[in-house]
């Protein structure tokens, strides 16, 4: 078995292309076959740099080794488009030769005007094979005088074309609704249906796994296999990957940009395990597998026909999960540098950031997000918001139970959390509270917040002069 995965360096990947590229490794190693990567960059107009650089990150960041591509020749290769414009030309010519397409030299003002006169008309263009016929001398004339033209396939209108798709079942196209395709553009650059076509016959591709939106298109791609003596392939046709809003994704609107979600901390592991579901179910309820267990697991006949919503929350769910069960050693390596990113650690002691990052080690879902939780620590000014406000002014022993803990505070030399329990417990007792009117105060006076850590742990981190500080000392 022999997949491919054959992304465009038009825009930067986001999930649904990691999805595509995941599902075609996986039905693939399943069987213990090759995946294959190929470029298809013969749209230049669109090529963005650095791109191509990101899907060889991509695919090596989240383990989908390819086993053939770029970088790793095999007697398939090259596997960058823009290096076989050869080869595509030839096999065009061989379809011209065996009357299976013919050179159309219709100019793109005629072919306009055409598709206005349609739409006046209320009725779907397809072009009307104005060259189909033209006579072959005249043709190659023609074109020894350097008229531009394009090279169209030659679809019989008689009968129908059917395959069996491993996802959508039977479908069955007349062949007299399928136009005649340009393969060869009038610039000599092969179109992306017909390259293709010839690229995943040529690198024996056995396995053929696209987008849903491709379906309809299946049967004149079926028909060049049969035009060109090429054996036809299975096809796994994937339902889309939609955002929550129900619209597709885009790369060039930056859609959940792969680079921005690596960016902000969320781990290659748990993107690739929310994605697994994106469109496949396992047979049990489990949630969360490695790229291993993946192979493993999976099976064509678990891919839905519905389309899969991306979420975020869902993401983020996966994203705690996955920094919660890694080692402390490899979380403070992987998340101290999105801290030093938004604040200044200098100055710190290295048993104080690390105890701070720890604290927060199961309340992040992202690395990013670390800053935002953290922020009562390093800013200088606490900003109270209405519920806050209100929470100190709805008891009166608020106050006082505020004035003895600072009272406490300042008796205090050695700061740590045996002291700092003390100080609490002596607070409690002398204004007779506890429980919510002990703690709560202190938290919201200190932080601006009415949840977090634990509170002893929170007063460690502040220090004994920024608590001072921010109760007025």
């Amino acid at each position: 078995m022999r997949t491919r995965f054959a992304p465009s360096p038009s825009g930067y990947m986001h999930v649904g292309n990691l999805r595509s590229a995941l599902f075609a490794y996986l039905i693939s190693k399943h069987e213990g076959g090759e995946f294959i990567l190929r470029i298809e960059d013969t749209n230049q107009n669109y090529y963005e740099s650095g791109a191509e650089e990101f899907i060889y990150q991509v695919l090596n960041d989240f383990g989908l080794v390819f086993d053939e591509g770029p970088h790793r020749p095999s007697e398939y290769g090259p596997f960058i488009q823009s290096e076989r414009f050869d080869i595509y030309k030839s096999y065009a010519e061989k379809l011209v030769k065996n009357g299976s397409a013919y050179y159309c030299f219709c100019d793109k003002t005629t072919l306009h005007t055409k598709r206005l006169e349609a739409e006046e008309n209320q009725t779907s263009y397809m072009y009307d094979k104005t060259c189909l016929d033209f006579p072959k001398d005249e043709a190659m004339r023609r074109i020894a005088l350097g008229e531009k033209y394009v090279i169209r396939q030659k679809v019989l209108p008689e009968g129908q074309t059917s395959f069996k798709d491993l996802v959508y079942g039977d479908v069955t196209i007349r062949n007299q609704d399928i136009e005649d395709q340009i393969l060869i553009k009038s610039d000599g650059m092969p179109t992306y249906n017909f390259a293709n076509v010839v690229d995943d016959a040529l690198m024996g591709i056995t396995y053929v796994t696209r987008g849903v939106e491709y379906l309809s298109s299946t049967p004149k791609y079926l028909l060049l296999y049969d035009a060109l003596g090429f054996p036809r392939p299975e096809f796994v046709h994937l339902p889309h990957v939609l955002k929550e809003n129900k619209t597709k994704f885009n790369k060039r609107n930056k859609d959940a940009d792969l680079r921005d979600l690596l960016e902000h901390g969320f781990l290659p592991s748990a993107i690739l395990n929310c994605i697994a579901f994106l469109g496949w179910s396992p047979k049990t309820n489990r949630e969360f597998f490695t790229l291993e267990e993946l192979v493993q697991e999976f099976s064509i006949e678990g891919i839905h026909k519905r389309p899969a919503i991306f979420s975020m929350s869902k993401l983020k769910w996966f994203n705690r999960h996955y920094i919660k069960v890694m080692d402390d050693t490899s979380y403070l390596q992987f998340i101290r540098p999105f801290l030093e990113a938004v604040y200044n650690l200098e100055g710190m002691s290295e048993e104080w950031i690390s105890t701070l990052l720890l604290t927060f080690k199961e309340r992040i879902s992202f690395g990013a997000e670390i800053g935002f939780v953290t922020h009562s620590f390093f800013e200088n000014e606490i900003e109270y918001d209405e519920d806050c406000i209100q929470f100190l002014q709805s008891d009166a022993r608020i106050k006082i139970v505020l004035e003895r803990f600072k009272y406490y505070v300042l008796s205090v030399d050695n700061w740590n959390k045996d002291t700092i329990l003390t100080v609490i417990n002596n607070t409690g007792r002398d204004v007779n509270v506890s429980g919510t009117l002990l703690y709560l105060p202190i938290r919201v006076a200190l932080t601006g917040l009415l949840q977090g850590v634990d509170l002893v742990t929170t007063l460690y981190l502040l220090g004994k002069d920024t608590i001072l500080e921010r109760l007025g000392s």
